[in-house]
């Protein structure tokens, strides 16, 4: 699953890297907070309502010095665009697999001595704001922390908290995070949405 170490990147790659970073700049995108100063890490981004949104992830990333990664289909890493796929951070998981892909992702972090994995929590644009639980799961196996990002199109700003340790108690941990994403935007409904679903975990009317 890992590039190959000692190659250099693909020049498709490299062109996508300099339009995102220009795209970045000219659009006059802010950073609030910082990444952790650690060497893996899950990060948790919403609302995801654009699909810009990963564009100016890789760029927020990259002004802090961190390089992204995020999970994909398997075959999408086949034939041409398999180099181009690891050269931009690309994970392949393939669900058909006995192992599931939240085994597979956890070994990659534990092959890897780097890994900034992000996903996007709600899991697409379309969702009311409740969360898939993947990305805590993934972070758990993995034994590294979440660290929640938020975004805000209206303002150009793309937002991260503290990291949260996976304490077991995914109803609490989840509360912890949706009460920080709405210490930040506040009237943001999704993240109204996300905060009834913690509670309605902890309460133990939904499932973990």
């Amino acid at each position: 699953m890992s590039q190959a170490r000692g190659r250099k990147r693909s020049i498709l790659s490299r062109i996508v890297r300099r339009i995102i970073m220009a795209l970045y700049r000219w659009k006059g995108w802010k950073i609030d907070g910082q990444l952790p100063d650690l060497p893996k890490f899950v990060i948790a981004g919403a609302p995801h309502t654009s699909n810009w949104d990963f564009v100016f992830f890789i760029g927020a990333t990259a002004k802090e010095g961190v390089e992204p990664n995020f999970m994909g289909k398997h075959t999408l890493f086949e034939g041409i665009m398999r180099n181009f796929m690891f050269d931009m951070g690309g994970i392949p998981v393939d669900r058909s697999k006995r192992a599931n892909y939240v085994d597979q992702v956890a070994e990659e972090f534990a092959r890897r001595d780097h890994l900034a994995l992000v996903i996007a929590a709600e899991g697409s644009r379309t969702t009311d704001g409740s969360w898939k639980s993947g990305f805590y799961h993934i972070a758990q196996a993995a034994n590294v922390p979440i660290v929640p990002a938020w975004v805000c199109n209206d303002r150009n700003i793309l937002g991260f908290g503290e990291p949260v340790w996976p304490s077991g108690d995914y109803g609490a941990d989840l509360l912890k995070i949706a009460r920080f994403m709405r210490s930040k935007l506040p009237e943001n409904e999704r993240f109204k949405v996300l905060e009834a679903q913690a509670l309605r975990i902890i309460e133990g009317e939904a499932d973990a």
